[in-house]
């Protein structure tokens, strides 16, 4: 476990004295704790140095696949496509929680920019959807990233699976990493289904133009340089690299961590810790996750910079623990078997499993 180091007498200078009998003074001393460590500053230089050093990176990509030419390890071009890209949706995740910049308007402009013509997705889309998680995360009801999908992240979901989807819905831990290989085209779907569709979507047009002009110009391109076969293969393993990427960095922030009912009556402190999972972290993984690992001081800070997390993390995990409160962390690879068999628990409920049992449930969460 490798936690981050700070000296005890910084962390006994800046403890917050929250009262334990109003949970809103808890928070908000926490709070004050950390906007007085200036950690609620922002640090655009930083993401300045981030979006340069993955679009040259990109820009080096795109030469190597001009230079392969019709060759097979076009494909490793691709895969780094995948990985550049879930990089961009970083940055556009944090431009979302006003991280980047002062103005939330300057925010948006840059979320919506690198969304739609860098990652082929609708800001639009993930906004409204990210911001329904931050608010309620794992509530039954209102948070919709534990809405059932292809995967069912709670008993009563998945106890609706009939036939071959019953089947899979039993085994879905195990398949869950494997389904992931179609995560990217379904974010890309879910984007144009969003901009195309009948509900509200700020700035309709502009997302509209971003997203066709990204994704026209993207294949265009692809099919221009390569044989239709290789092209089809291109497209497959960076589609494949960018949702098993991005799944794998957000899976482990909130899934096998308690779910709470829709009318649960929980404060926000403890409603965003008891929620959410840290990962074990040093530059590697931080960088891998885009900050995601420090996912309780995202969810109790959400509009703080990535450099200011891991100070964060020193402060409020010793109040969680002077104020006994449950904080979870762990290492990545241990967060992936959590996940896993969490799935596979909830899935016994499917299609009348005869493991459909409450002590089959009791161990479910």
């Amino acid at each position: 476990m490798t936690s981050p180091t700070v000296a005890p007498v910084v962390i006994t200078r800046t403890k917050p004295r929250g009262d334990a009998a109003n949970p809103t003074t808890e928070y908000s001393a926490l709070l004050h704790t950390v906007r007085d460590a200036g950690l609620l500053r922002r640090r655009t230089g930083f993401y300045y140095l981030m979006f340069a050093g993955i679009t040259i990176a990109l820009g080096g990509v795109v030469a190597g696949s001009i230079l392969l030419g019709h060759s097979w390890f076009q494909l490793l071009m691709a895969g780094a496509l995948g990985i550049l890209f879930t990089q961009y949706a970083f940055l556009a995740h944090e431009a979302s929680h006003r991280q980047v910049f002062e103005s939330g308007r300057v925010n948006d402009a840059a979320g919506r920019t690198i969304a739609n013509l860098f990652v082929g997705i609708s800001y639009s889309w993930w906004m409204t959807k990210h911001s329904r998680h931050h608010a309620n995360p794992n509530v039954l009801g209102k948070d919709p990233d534990i809405d059932r999908d292809f995967v069912s992240f709670v008993e009563a979901d998945a106890s609706k699976s009939r036939g071959l989807y019953a089947w899979f819905t039993r085994r879905q831990g195990y398949l869950f990493f494997p389904v992931l290989v179609f995560e990217g085209l379904n974010l890309h779907i879910h984007g144009f289904r969003t901009i195309f569709g009948r509900g509200k979507v700020d700035k309709r047009a502009l997302e509209i133009v971003m997203l066709v002009a990204r994704v026209g110009a993207y294949l265009t391109a692809i099919f221009l340089l390569l044989p239709p076969g290789m092209a089809f293969a291109f497209l497959g393993v960076q589609l494949a690299v960018f949702g098993i990427y991005m799944g794998a960095s957000f899976a482990p922030n909130h899934k096998g961590m308690p779910v709470l009912p829709k009318d649960s009556r929980v404060d926000f402190l403890r409603r965003q810790v008891l929620t959410s999972r840290n990962i074990q972290s040093g530059w590697f993984i931080t960088g891998y996750m885009g900050g995601l690992n420090y996912q309780v001081e995202h969810h109790l800070f959400p509009n703080m910079p990535r450099p200011h997390l891991k100070r964060a993390q020193a402060i409020s995990k010793e109040y969680c623990r002077s104020h006994d409160i449950a904080y979870t962390e762990t290492s990545i690879f241990q967060s992936y078997a959590i996940v896993i068999q969490y799935l596979n628990r909830v899935g016994l409920s499917a299609g009348g499993d005869p493991f459909d049992c409450p002590a089959a449930k009791a161990f479910g969460r």
